[in-house]
């Protein structure tokens, strides 16, 4: 079921920490390339980011992009991703509408609670994959649901 847009619904500073440090343990865990990791609420707002030592200096707006990306069209950037290939058209259109704050690349996650939107993940660093894996790992230790 996917996850419906509230304007009750609200992602804490506390959830949002969480879900970056757990996102960036997981790195660690896979020994991964250094990540950065953005936190959106369900308003856009940047709650949380977190940018590991060594990571490359456009990581932090490119994992801006995927969660904002993945906030603003509704589904994850994995998603988009699929939908885009072979479609530039498509891409370059969301993209224009967006300021260029859409990354075609798996990263960008939805994050629910109780099936309510409460904002998005974007992690940028490593592959796409694993910065989706990342990413998800982040939501779920924070006990809320990760929407691919």
């Amino acid at each position: 079921m996917r996850a419906t847009l509230s304007p009750q619904a609200t992602l804490t500073l506390e959830e949002a920490n969480t879900i970056a440090t757990a996102a960036r343990t997981e790195a660690r865990r896979l020994d991964l390339a250094p990540i950065c990791v953005a936190v959106l609420d369900a308003a856009g707002t940047t709650k949380a980011i977190q940018t590991e030592d060594r990571v490359a200096l456009m990581r932090p707006q490119i994992a801006t992009a995927k969660a904002w990306g993945s906030l603003g069209l509704g589904f994850s950037t994995r998603t988009f991703t699929a939908m885009a290939d072979g479609m530039s058209a498509l891409f370059q259109t969301f993209s224009g509408l967006a300021d260029n704050r859409i990354v075609p690349s798996p990263g960008g996650v939805l994050i629910a609670r109780d099936g309510v939107l409460v904002g998005s993940i974007g992690v940028s660093g490593d592959t796409g994959p694993n910065d989706e894996l990342c990413g998800v790992a982040g939501v779920e230790a924070s006990g809320l649901v990760a929407q691919l």
